[in-house]
C-alpha cells in the first residue's frame, strides 16, 4: 500500500492542506487500492488563523511514508520550522518521495533536497528562494516541477496540479482524469505551463486561444499544423507561437504532441485498440511515430505502460 503522509506545521495555510487531504485521503474507489493517508505534526499546530490541527502522528512518522506531501509555510521569509526540515531530510534519506505545494519548496530547500536541483515556488516568492538558496536552480515560469524523487509546485491551484500528477503517475492517466472530473478541475495541466505571473495575465486569459484549444483537442485524430491553428485563432503563427509560450509554456507543435500523447495514454488504459490504431486515432499516423514521442515524454515505450495501467489487466 501507498503510505503518504502530509506534514503539518504550526501555521500551515488551509487551502494546500485541504488539497491534499481531497486528493490523497478520501478513496473513491477509483483504482484497485488508493493511498494509506497520514497527517503528521505537533499537537496543537495551527492550521491558517482558525483552526488548531489534532495530527494522527508526529513529525517522525514522516520517514514511514512513501511519499511526504509538505504544503505552504505560514510565511516564506521566515526560516522554516527545524523539526520539520530535519523530518522531511530523514524521510527522503529513507526513500521517500517528496513534494512540496507552493511555498513548501522553503522546507524542501532548508533541507538541501534541492541543491543541483531545478525546482519552483509561488512567483511572488522566487526571487527570495534564488536569494536564499543559491544552490537551488530556481524556475519562476513553470507550474510544477518533477525530479524524480523530488518534486515542487507553485502557487495554490498549482499544487492541485501536482497531486494529480502523483496519482497520475502511480495509478495512470483515466484514474486522474476522473479524480480530476469528480473534484471539478483540469484533468491536466503540463508542469511546463506557464504561472499566471502580472506580465502574463494578458496572454494566459485569452479567450481566443482558449477556443482554439478546445478546437484541437476535438481533432487530435486529424493532421493539425500551426498554420491551421493560426488561422483558426485569426492571427499570424508568430503571435499564435507568442500566446502559446504565454499561456501553456510550449510551442504549439510541442503542445498538440503532448495532446496526442495523452490521448493515446488513455487508450492504451481503457480500450483494447492496438498501437497502430492508438496511433491513427491520435494524429501519429504510424506505431513508429506514436512509440517515439510516447517514449520520449512518458519514458516508457506504449506496450509497457499498457501492462502497467490497463484497465482490465
Amino acid at each position: 500500500m501507498h503510505t503518504v503522509a502530509l506534514a503539518v506545521a504550526d501555521g500551515t495555510p488551509l487551502f494546500e492542506l485541504a488539497a491534499a487531504c481531497e486528493v490523497f485521503g478520501v478513496d473513491r474507489e477509483l483504482a484497485p487500492t488508493w493511498y494509506t493517508f497520514t497527517v503528521c505534526g505537533d499537537d496543537g499546530a495551527r492550521v491558517g488563523d482558525w483552526l488548531t490541527a489534532g495530527p494522527q502522528r508526529g513529525l517522525d512518522a514522516l520517514a514511514e511514508a512513501t511519499t511526504v506531501i509538505v504544503p505552504s509555510c505560514r510565511d516564506a521569509a521566515e526560516p522554516p520550522s527545524p523539526a520539520l526540515v530535519a523530518a522531511v531530510r530523514a524521510a527522503h534519506e529513507a526513500g521517500a518521495r517528496v513534494a512540496s505545494l507552493c511555498t513548501g519548496a522553503f522546507v524542501l530547500a532548508e533541507a538541501g533536497l534541492l541543491d543541483g536541483r531545478r525546482a519552483t515556488t509561488h512567483w511572488a516568492h522566487t526571487d527570495l528562494m534564488r536569494e536564499r538558496y543559491p544552490a537551488v536552480r530556481v524556475d519562476p515560469d513553470v507550474l510544477y516541477v518533477d525530479e524524480g524523487d523530488v518534486l515542487t509546485s507553485a502557487g495554490k491551484a498549482a499544487g492541485m496540479d501536482l497531486c494529480l500528477h502523483l496519482v497520475r503517475l502511480d495509478h495512470g492517466t483515466a484514474v486522474a482524469n476522473a479524480l480530476a472530473r469528480t473534484l471539478v478541475v483540469p484533468p491536466h495541466r503540463p508542469g511546463g505551463q506557464a504561472q499566471y505571473i502580472p506580465a502574463a495575465v494578458a496572454h494566459g486569459r485569452d479567450p481566443v486561444l482558449a477556443g482554439v484549444l478546445s478546437w484541437a483537442l476535438d481533432r487530435l485524430d486529424r493532421p493539425t499544423s500551426v498554420r491551421e491553428l493560426a488561422r483558426q485563432a485569426g492571427m499570424s503563427p508568430r503571435n499564435l507561437a507568442r500566446h502559446f509560450a504565454a499561456t501553456t509554456g510550449q510551442s504549439p507543435l510541442r503542445w498538440l504532441h503532448t495532446q496526442r500523447v495523452r490521448r493515446a495514454q488513455e487508450l492504451l488504459e481503457t480500450s483494447d485498440l492496438s498501437v497502430e490504431q492508438i496511433a491513427a486515432r491520435t494524429g501519429m499516423g504510424t506505431a513508429t511515430t506514436l512509440r517515439r514521442h510516447f517514449s520520449h515524454q512518458v519514458g516508457v515505450p506504449p506496450e509497457t505502460y499498457r501492462r502497467t495501467f490497463h484497465s482490465g489487466g
